[in-house]
């Protein structure tokens, strides 16, 4: 696998403008007073999927070929990738499959399908389902869209971070969640291009370190994954993300799913916003950065806004 340049991510911002809208970057003097920084927040939660990885997905699927787009793509998911791919594939008149946990979100299940995916459920955890998948691919010849190991996919979710300092160049820093790491590779791709001197760092679950543990070792890593946050729930590292994370990354940082909650609680009081779980993480990192963060300017991406009923009562519950 090629790891993609910043002409790819360049590439991949005109292949995707005709469909997606550009997100808005906002400002709260709330969370600037919460972080003592000037703090913007980039909306992935405005995207018609809820979500940044929607960029990822119409930029691998519109490049697909002719004999691809006959047999399908099929990929594995908590939700934000399903989606993607669903959204992408119904806009280019291609079937999708996705497999699911057995657990999985139900409003995001519900959007795969109302976006004209097939849905199956398999297995407890995001890897297992993910297992399965593959094992569909090989047996049907559907075009597999790995979440995490799609070069297109990156340069595509790059250009979330590209945006991001084009409304605002003065950003000095970018905290970014990781689940498989696709959106904090690409952030570092698009990031580091513009300014070396941009930090970006990383926030996964303290409950599913995977990627954490692979970027400390320099090398392959599982760990559990019993996070409630879907969007950073891996047990396993991913190897296209990992190569440019471990090259790339700034730092690195695990919070805890209580942090995570309280972050999602703030995002509503005081950015006006709905996060989920991973869209929130970065300013749960924030917060414990304060004291380090005290007087830049940073940069939190807001992954996506798909919570469940459920996790936002537990979240509201910790008040």
């Amino acid at each position: 696998m090629q790891i993609p340049l910043f002409r790819d991510v360049l590439l991949a911002q005109r292949q995707i403008r005709p469909y997606l809208p550009r997100t808005p970057l906002h400002t709260y003097p709330a969370l600037d007073e919460l972080i003592g920084a000037r703090v913007f927040v980039k909306h992935e939660n405005y995207q018609p999927v809820g979500a940044f990885k929607v960029r990822g997905g119409v930029n691998l699927v519109s490049q697909l070929s002719d004999d691809e787009r006959r047999r399908g793509v099929i990929a594995a998911s908590t939700g934000n990738h399903g989606q993607s791919v669903a959204f992408a594939a119904r806009l280019f008149g291609v079937a999708a499959r996705i497999v699911v946990p057995e657990r999985a979100n139900p409003g995001k299940v519900a959007a795969m399908r109302g976006m004209g995916a097939e849905v199956i459920f398999h297995g407890a955890s995001f890897d297992e389902a993910r297992l399965h998948c593959e094992a569909l691919a090989r047996e049907h010849g559907y075009r597999y869209i790995h979440s995490g190991d799609e070069p297109l996919l990156i340069a595509g979710v790059a250009t979330e971070a590209l945006e991001m300092l084009e409304d605002q160049p003065g950003i000095d820093t970018i905290i970014v969640p990781i689940g498989g790491g696709s959106g904090a590779a690409g952030t570092c791709i698009a990031a580091h291009a513009i300014d070396r001197g941009i930090r970006v760092i990383g926030v996964q679950a303290e409950a599913a370190p995977a990627a954490y543990l692979a970027w400390q070792r320099r090398g392959p890593a599982t760990a559990p994954d019993q996070t409630f946050a879907e969007g950073l729930a891996t047990a396993s590292s991913f190897a296209l993300p990992q190569a440019i994370l471990q090259r790339e990354l700034d730092a690195f940082v695990l919070v805890a799913d209580d942090e995570i909650r309280r972050a999602m609680v703030w995002m509503i009081e005081r950015a006006h916003t709905l996060a989920e779980g991973a869209g929130a993480a970065p300013l749960a990192a924030a917060y414990r950065l304060r004291d380090e963060l005290r007087g830049h300017t940073v940069g939190l991406i807001c992954s996506g806004g798909n919570t469940s009923l459920d996790h936002l009562r537990t979240a509201l519950a910790l008040e």
